[in-house]
């Protein structure tokens, strides 16, 4: 067994080994987000390697009796010179040394200089497979750029009492939003205080911590979220949580309580968990055997004290649930104050996804397979290494694209010419009220958009037909008076989509049989 003093001295060497490591690693130019992630990631392990002998070092300098008695054993006691002990451990390492000639020195050099160059995976056609990096993100993820967030989105609309059903992208802007209001606050109390809220935030939670950890290692999420929850901590205590006070102060519904009378929104009993719209009928089901086994149940008792029937101590035990109700919906509010928090520190990222799904949804199903394509043909970044430093800096300049006209990108990913940015008047705005105001770059795209699905869905919403007569209409008031006028004129026949059969093409568009064969004979589809 080696002395304390040794393994402290390897401890020392080592650290600095691992410093100069990190610095070697954190100096080198990046130019892509998959080489500085892999980086990030290789530092992050390095600082844990760190972080391990820095506390094993310390718990040995902490053990002053251990340290002193080695000291003691290798000096010479009382000033003489009786060095037995040090030349008798001296000549057990010799004896070592001679036995096992072939023992490697600077192992951990050896195992150093393994694990710097195993991210080095070159041009390997199975670089993916390879990575381990890649492997801890999804394909929606794409290697830490966005968040993968639907499985949350379905969660939050199976929420009870959560009114209207959010799209996806409505999600993404709620979420957004919590950079200046409280997280979720657009949802009713009834919904938030219960128990399948806090299942959802709980997920949602647990999911943002895990991306925080994998796309940014560097970052000490940890104690971002330790100081976090002091800080809810100390405000809870205060009933200074914003949304929740009425929670903290024993409500659980505005302007509805154990005592109070019955309000528009109703009065909310916490041990049945169930909403009363009368305060008749509230008092009433206060005296059910239902109410007080439930207020009995909260109480951590069988039995309430008291009457029998619960008539004498129902504003006691209202009080108790009350008190009870608070201290249980804590737990989400806390989750939802720690998903804030990291909604703000993952505000670009959340700006990316969103920008991200609003262009694919924008995409063709074409497009969208020949980027698929695209991806699985990318080939693997090489090693930053001197050789592949000019490459580097060729890939480099290559994204960093002029755009100060912010033309749309081509097929190539390149800003189009700016003369055929003006034939196709992509720079005129075309607004459609039928689209839900969607906005047209381009005469030609809004001609287009009169035959695809957005403007058929949202003339089969005003229960309109998508036919001719109604080509160039954008506004809902001017489609409905003109439908008025064509059935004072007597043409009904239009109305008929019951019998009126319809043809998709193979970009999925949605034409009547004769607007697809007016179409087909103009060679337009």
């Amino acid at each position: 067994m080696d002395s304390t003093i040794e393994v402290q001295r390897q401890s020392h060497e080592e650290i600095e080994h691992l410093e100069r490591a990190l610095y070697t690693i954190l100096s080198k130019p990046q130019s892509t987000h998959e080489s500085r992630l892999q980086t990030e990631h290789k530092a992050s392990q390095l600082l844990d390697r760190i972080t391990s002998r820095v506390t094993a070092l310390n718990n040995l300098y902490g053990d002053e009796d251990a340290r002193k008695a080695e000291i003691d054993a290798l000096s010479a006691p009382n000033n003489q010179s009786d060095l037995s002990a040090f030349y008798s451990r001296l000549s057990k390492i010799h004896e070592h040394h001679a036995k096992y000639p072939d023992t490697v020195v600077g192992g951990f050099e050896l195992e150093l200089s393994a694990f710097l160059d195993e991210g080095d995976y070159g041009d390997d056609e199975e670089y993916e497979a390879d990575d381990p990096v890649a492997l801890l993100f999804s394909g929606e993820e794409g290697y830490g750029k966005y968040l993968d967030l639907y499985a949350n989105h379905s969660s939050y609309n199976n929420l009870k009492n959560i009114g209207k059903r959010l799209a996806y992208l409505q999600y993404l802007d709620v979420l957004l939003a919590s950079q200046s209001v409280p997280l979720h606050s657009e949802l009713p109390p009834e919904c938030r205080l219960a128990r399948e809220y806090e299942l959802y935030i709980r997920s949602l939670h647990t999911y943002l911590l895990s991306f925080m950890k994998r796309a940014q290692p560097l970052v000490d999420v940890e104690s971002q979220q330790r100081e976090a929850e002091a800080e809810f901590a100390s405000r809870w205590d205060a009933g200074d949580v914003e949304g929740w006070e009425d929670t903290r102060r024993g409500k659980t519904a505005p302007n509805a309580s154990a005592t109070s009378n019955g309000s528009e929104g109703g009065i909310w009993c916490a041990a049945c968990q169930k909403m009363y719209s009368k305060q008749t009928v509230y008092d009433a089901h206060l005296t059910s055997k239902k109410h007080i086994k439930a207020v009995a149940k909260q109480n951590g008792s069988e039995h309430p004290a008291g009457q029998p029937n619960g008539t004498q101590n129902t504003a006691k035990e209202t009080n108790g649930a009350s008190t009870s109700s608070g201290s249980k919906h804590r737990d989400a509010a806390l989750l939802t104050h720690l998903s804030t928090q990291l909604l703000q520190l993952l505000a670009s990222t959340l700006s990316d996804t969103k920008a991200n799904v609003e262009r694919r949804f924008s995409l063709t199903a074409r497009e969208r397979e020949q980027e698929l394509l695209e991806q699985a043909k990318k080939p693997a970044p090489a090693p930053a290494t001197a050789a592949t430093g000019e490459a580097a800096e060729e890939e480099e300049e290559e994204e960093r694209i002029y755009n100060p006209l912010k033309l749309p990108l081509g097929w190539d990913g390149k800003p189009i010419p700016y003369w055929l940015y003006k034939l196709h008047g992509l720079g005129v705005e075309y607004r459609c009220e039928i689209c839900s105001d969607h906005v047209y770059m381009g005469r030609k795209n809004f001609d287009r958009h009169f035959q695809e699905s957005r403007h058929a869905f949202g003339m089969r919403a005003l229960g309109l037909p998508n036919t001719k007569h109604f080509h160039e209409i954008t506004r809902i008031e001017d489609a409905l008076a003109l439908a008025e006028k064509l059935k004072r004129e007597g043409r009904n026949e239009i109305f008929e989509q019951e019998t009126m059969e319809e043809l998709e093409d193979e970009e999925g568009n949605v034409y009547n049989r004769k607007t697809y064969e007016d179409l087909k004979k103009q060679g337009l589809i």
